[in-house]
């Protein structure tokens, strides 16, 4: 009996071994791929990338003090597949700006409550005010993209929502607001490769989610979801501009350039900033230092 279990020992010993030999192979060849595609490419080159963001941004500074300025009201919107770059994007648009003026507006899964409202309701209540760009990190189209393609949303509802989206736009539109259409398009290779980096690297690793990776599987289903929406939506009135994304970098320049062209801006007229004499007060005493609670000093 001894000798029996002695070998079984050693065969589930052997066994989990070849799992974990399996496993750092696999994950070899992920790191590889990714590797690879990094060497092989043709990207834009990071020095160049970063000299023309500099630029871009000192513009987005101008056009986001010309919008507070002459009160105006826009909308930008931002969708496309899992890891076609959109976040990437916003984060570069909106590192130098005021949070203030510029907001990114990324909602949850809708509530109870607002499953029960007008579908628009909850994108509604976050439109700008006078004075403010506001970027939404998924929108509306949610219902035609993910709603459509998992089911969460019955068939009434989704031509319903293609059919009022138009009339929709048309009266933001008409109100005042300057719309944008942002659709990010990414070839199946390079979302695997993205996907990859996500997985590997831990923090990247919360960027992906079950339904990213359930989104792969249903490729195709998002590809006919993405035309039809486009056949209802893309209006001359309210076009979409499509991003072509494998190059994150291109993408962001790309995106960026256009989205200046989109609201005339010029520069703001400004009072020359001059510093006052710093204020000394000779009756003011510091409290002791050791009354206060500092945080270490680590390095």
């Amino acid at each position: 009996m001894g000798h029996k279990s002695s070998k079984n020992k050693h065969a589930e010993v052997q066994a989990e071994e070849k799992k974990s030999g399996k496993r750092k192979a696999e994950k070899a060849e992920s790191l590889n791929i990714l590797k690879k595609e990094e060497e092989t490419d043709s990207k834009l080159k990071k020095k160049f990338y970063e000299e023309e963001l500099a630029k871009l941004q000192i513009e987005l500074v101008k056009l986001q003090e010309w919008i507070k300025f002459k009160g105006l009201r826009a909308v930008v919107l931002f969708e496309g597949r899992d890891a076609a770059g959109k976040g990437g994007t916003i984060k570069r648009i909106t590192e130098t700006l005021n949070p203030r003026v510029v907001r990114v507006v990324a909602l949850g899964v809708p509530t109870e409550k607002e499953k029960s409202q007008w579908y628009f309701q909850r994108y509604v209540d976050q439109l700008p005010a006078a004075g403010e760009l506001v970027l939404f990190d998924r929108s509306w189209y949610n219902r035609a993209g993910v709603e459509r393609v998992m089911g969460f949303c019955n068939e009434a509802e989704y031509w319903d929502f293609l059919r009022s989206c138009p009339n929709f736009e048309g009266m933001l539109i008409r109100s005042g607001i300057t719309l944008i259409k942002y659709w990010f398009s990414v070839s199946d290779k390079e979302q695997e490769r993205r996907f990859i980096q996500r997985i590997e690297d831990p923090t990247r690793r919360w960027k992906i989610s079950p339904m990213d990776v359930l989104s792969r599987t249903k490729w195709v289903d998002y590809s006919k979801a993405k035309d039809e929406m486009f056949a209802y939506t893309d209006t001359k009135q309210s076009p979409w501009f499509v991003v072509e994304a494998d190059d994150k970098r291109r993408a962001r320049l790309n995106c960026i350039t256009h989205l200046l062209s989109q609201i005339k801006y010029k520069d703001v007229p400004r009072e020359k900033i001059k510093l006052p004499p710093l204020e000394k007060s000779k009756s003011y005493v510091r409290p002791p230092m050791s009354e206060q609670t500092f945080v270490p000093n680590k390095f």
